[in-house]
C-alpha cells in the first residue's frame, strides 16, 4: 500500500480553503529586512500609562545611534494588546517620523497579530500607511486553529494586504500552539511568497534546518528566545528579535554578526557577559522586568499597563544584579 504522508494531506485539503492568491513578492521584497538584531520594542509610558513620546523618540535614535538592525514594534513587548487603534498609530507615527523620514537603515516589523482575522487585516493595513517593511503575525491564541484554519488565516491577511510582507511567529508558551516545521511550510507553499519568514521563539534550534531545507534558504528565521538565540542563528538563522536587546542593543548586534559570520569564539565571549540578562529578563512575565529595567537605566519612567504591574520588589536586586553583571549599570 502506498504511503500518503500527513503533510501532503494537509497540504490537499487546505488548497480547497485558498482564497484569491496574493501578489507574488520577488526576491528584493526581502531587502528592507536586515538580518542580525531585531529589538522587541518595549513602549514607554507615563506613570499614568499614557505613551511617552519623548522617551519613545529618544529610544528610537539610542537604537540608530548603537547599531540595531531593525525594530519590532507594537509586540508582546510593546504592550500592543493593550492599545487602542489611535495609540496604535500614534507609536506608528513616531517610528516612521525617527527612521523611514530620516532614512535609517533599520527595519520596521510591527505586531499586527491577534486572534481575529478581521482585527489582523485592519492592523496591518495601518501598519503598511505607516511604512512597515513587514507584519508580524501570531498565531491565533487561544482558540488553537488546526494547521487548515492558519493557513485560511494567513491567506485572509495576505490577500487583503497584498502589498505588506509577513513573518510569522511561533510563541507556543503564550499562544497554546505549536507550529510545527511541516505547517510553516504548508503556510508558506500555501500563501505563497509574502510569507517571507518567521520568528521561532520555542528555543528549540534544531528546527532551523528543516525549516530551511522545507522553506528555501532565503525563507528568514529569526529566534525569539535570547537565551538560545546565538546558537540559532550559528546553526543557519538570520537573526533575533530580542528582549535583551532592549538595554544592551549594541552588543546584541556585534553577537549576530559575529554568528552569521560563524565566528563562534567571538560569539560565546560576547554572549558570557549577557547570559544573566537573558534569564533575568524574564524573572517575571515581560515585558515586567525590562520595563524597569530601563527605567533604572533612565531610558523610561516607571510606566506599565494593566493588567501588568510594576516589577515585585524582590526582583529589584535580581534584574539590578543582571544588568550591573553586563557594565549596563
Amino acid at each position: 500500500m502506498m504511503r500518503v504522508s500527513i503533510l501532503s494531506i494537509l497540504i490537499a485539503s487546505a488548497s480547497a480553503f485558498t482564497l484569491l492568491p496574493p501578489r507574488p513578492f520577488t526576491p528584493t521584497s526581502l531587502s528592507a529586512l536586515n538580518p542580525g538584531s531585531t529589538v522587541a520594542l518595549a513602549t514607554p509610558m507615563l506613570p499614568n500609562g499614557e505613551i511617552d513620546e519623548k522617551s519613545y523618540r529618544r529610544l528610537l535614535q539610542w537604537h540608530v545611534a548603537e547599531g540595531t538592525a531593525g525594530l519590532c514594534v507594537l509586540g508582546t513587548t510593546g504592550e500592543a494588546a493593550t492599545m487602542t487603534m489611535e495609540e496604535r498609530g500614534e507609536v506608528l507615527r513616531i517610528t516612521k517620523e525617527e527612521i523611514k523620514d530620516k532614512n535609517h537603515d533599520v527595519s520596521i516589523i510591527v505586531g499586527t497579530g491577534t486572534i481575529n482575522t478581521d482585527t489582523c487585516i485592519a492592523f496591518s493595513k495601518q501598519a503598511l500607511s505607516y511604512s512597515a517593511d513587514a507584519s508580524l503575525v501570531v498565531t491565533p491564541y487561544y482558540v488553537k486553529p488546526t494547521p487548515r484554519g492558519l493557513v485560511q488565516h494567513y491567506t485572509a491577511i495576505a490577500t487583503a494586504v497584498p502589498d505588506l510582507p509577513i513573518v510569522l511567529y511561533n510563541v507556543p508558551s503564550r499562544t497554546g500552539l505549536d507550529m510545527l516545521p511541516e505547517t510553516v511550510k504548508l503556510v508558506a507553499d500555501s500563501v505563497g511568497p509574502i510569507v517571507v519568514g518567521i520568528k521561532e521563539a520555542t528555543g528549540d534550534v534544531s528546527r532551523v534546518e528543516p525549516i530551511k531545507k522545507m522553506c528555501g534558504s532565503n525563507f528568514l528565521m529569526w529566534s525569539g528566545d535570547d537565551g538560545t538565540g546565538a546558537e540559532f542563528v550559528l546553526k543557519g538563522g538570520d537573526g533575533v528579535i530580542s528582549v535583551t536587546a532592549n538595554v544592551a542593543p549594541k552588543t546584541m548586534q556585534e553577537i549576530m554578526l559575529a554568528a552569521l559570520k560563524k565566528d563562534e569564539g567571538k560569539v560565546k565571549e560576547l554572549n558570557e557577559g549577557l547570559l544573566k540578562v537573558h534569564d533575568e529578563l524574564f524573572c517575571q512575565a515581560n515585558p515586567i522586568p525590562v520595563k524597569y529595567a530601563l527605567w533604572k537605566m533612565g531610558k523610561m519612567e516607571r510606566g506599565i499597563r494593566c493588567p501588568l504591574a510594576e516589577l515585585e520588589e524582590e526582583y529589584w536586586g535580581v534584574v539590578d544584579g543582571a544588568l550591573e553583571s553586563a557594565g549596563l549599570l
